[in-house]
């Protein structure tokens, strides 16, 4: 392994959940949502918001950067690169209420759903070359969880 792949791999990796050998995905969207959980217990709602948006943007960003790096050693969007649920979850939890545990689980487990169903043109994402590609059908299967969870806590009040 190339030294300046490193970092590449680090950020794919999701910090090394890509690595784990049952769930990789879901080891990565379990990370980004304790993450989330942590930051809540101690940030108040508009900062939080606002943190989490900028994780979105700097992961994706760092996210297509290390796919695109990865890609000719690792394949096409091989299962240790987990960025793309990481940013993925984080959009679905946009909608989550700060420090409520059971809208983050709800969050994950919709996330969740979306990733691996791949509905609504999810799929269709796949199909864009490098690392846009690996990142934007998570960054769908976010916004339709984001969707459910913000209607959800509409309709119930």
């Amino acid at each position: 392994m190339k030294q300046k792949h490193l970092f590449h791999i680090i950020i794919a990796s999701g910090f090394g959940t890509g690595f784990s050998p049952f769930a990789p995905g879901t080891a990565g969207a379990a990370l980004a949502t304790a993450i989330w959980i942590v930051l809540s217990l101690f940030v108040t709602p508009l900062p939080l918001l606002f943190t989490t948006i900028i994780l979105i943007f700097i992961f994706t960003i760092l996210g297509v950067w290390s796919t695109d790096v990865l890609e000719p050693t690792w394949g096409k969007d091989p299962s240790r690169v987990v960025v793309d649920e990481m940013v993925g979850v984080w959009i679905t939890l946009l909608a989550a209420d700060a420090g409520n545990i059971w809208h983050a689980l709800i969050a994950f487990a919709l996330f969740r759903i979306f990733d691996i169903w791949k509905p609504l043109g999810i799929r269709k994402m796949e199909d864009i070359k490098g690392g846009w590609g690996v990142m934007l059908d998570d960054i769908l299967a976010g916004i339709y969880g984001f969707i459910i969870l913000f209607g959800g806590k509409w309709l119930i009040g």
